[in-house]
């Protein structure tokens, strides 16, 4: 059973070609049909970097988690944005990339890392839907997100990416089996990161954000961070809720305007010159320190 109009926009999907109309499937998967579960999904999947050891040092060194979090984490979803919502090879796209590539740019990141963390993002998101969404994404919509990823990927000098969704799901994989690993620096991520959740979701969540962020979890992902294992009750109880949710939400209407990240460091707007590490900001806009 589905609310009047619940099905409106997979009809909608399944009506475009992938190939050619994929920022629009991407628009109306993410924003219109998922929204939620595609920024939780997107949010667990990051956590996955901090698995692996060299990525875990770099983040861990460069103290943006610990020390201008909210920031951080605001920025990277506001980045995305800007290469999303008018298409991915729009001009507002390519602006907001090089600017992503200039703040890389001061890091020394391998290859293999870079297709990594970009393999989390799609895989992340389509893993929750699976899990929890109100209906099963569409091989449409797997095509689609699949294309804007490695077209992202293409625009960050990324080599050698895969084409499907399967292929980024082999990679991550592969990648995890040969190297995740628990470290100090993980750990220490992974709490800063829960502590920037706790401080953007809604007080009265807050008091359990903690566990239930460990609850979703995978083991090899909750191992490689360090994090305790919480009882096997709570965590049936926290996925249980979640899949009920998702339930619920077919009895819902269509959500019928698009959904936009509220950044709690921008109240009043921002400008892609104010995204990227606050020491760094001269710099990326062309400006001298007088530091």
């Amino acid at each position: 059973m589905h609310a009047p109009g619940r099905l409106d926009n997979l009809r909608r999907i399944q009506s475009l070609d992938p190939e050619v109309d994929h920022d629009e499937i991407l628009r109306l998967t993410a924003r219109f049909e998922f929204p939620w579960d595609y920024v939780q999904g997107t949010g667990i999947a990051f956590m996955r970097d901090y698995g692996i050891p060299s990525i875990a040092d770099l983040l861990d060194r460069t103290r943006e988690f610990a020390d201008h979090g909210v920031k951080r984490y605001d920025d990277t979803i506001l980045i995305g944005d800007e290469a999303t919502l008018d298409g991915i090879d729009s001009p507002r796209s390519h602006a907001a990339l090089r600017r992503l590539n200039k703040i890389h740019g001061h890091y020394d990141i391998t290859n293999d890392e870079f297709a990594y963390v970009l393999a989390t993002t799609i895989v992340g998101p389509v893993r929750w839907i699976e899990a929890y969404g109100w209906r099963p994404l569409d091989p449409h919509e797997l095509v689609a997100i699949a294309k804007v990823t490695t077209r992202f990927g293409e625009l960050m000098g990324i080599r050698d990416l895969p084409t499907t969704y399967d292929g980024y799901l082999a990679l991550l994989v592969d990648h995890e089996r040969r190297h995740f690993a628990h470290t100090p620096a993980a750990t220490r991520l992974a709490e800063s990161s829960i502590r920037i959740a706790r401080e953007v979701a809604p007080p009265p969540l807050r008091p359990l954000l903690r566990r239930v962020t460990i609850a979703v979890m995978d083991e090899p992902l909750r191992e490689a961070l360090g994090l305790p294992r919480q009882p096997a009750w709570f965590v049936r109880a926290v996925r249980a809720g979640l899949k009920a949710r998702g339930r619920l939400l077919r009895l819902a209407p269509p959500r019928r305007t698009a959904y936009r990240h509220r950044p709690t460091t921008y109240p009043h707007g921002y400008r892609l010159e104010d995204l990227g590490p606050l020491a760094m900001l001269d710099h990326l806009n062309g400006k001298k320190s007088h530091a």
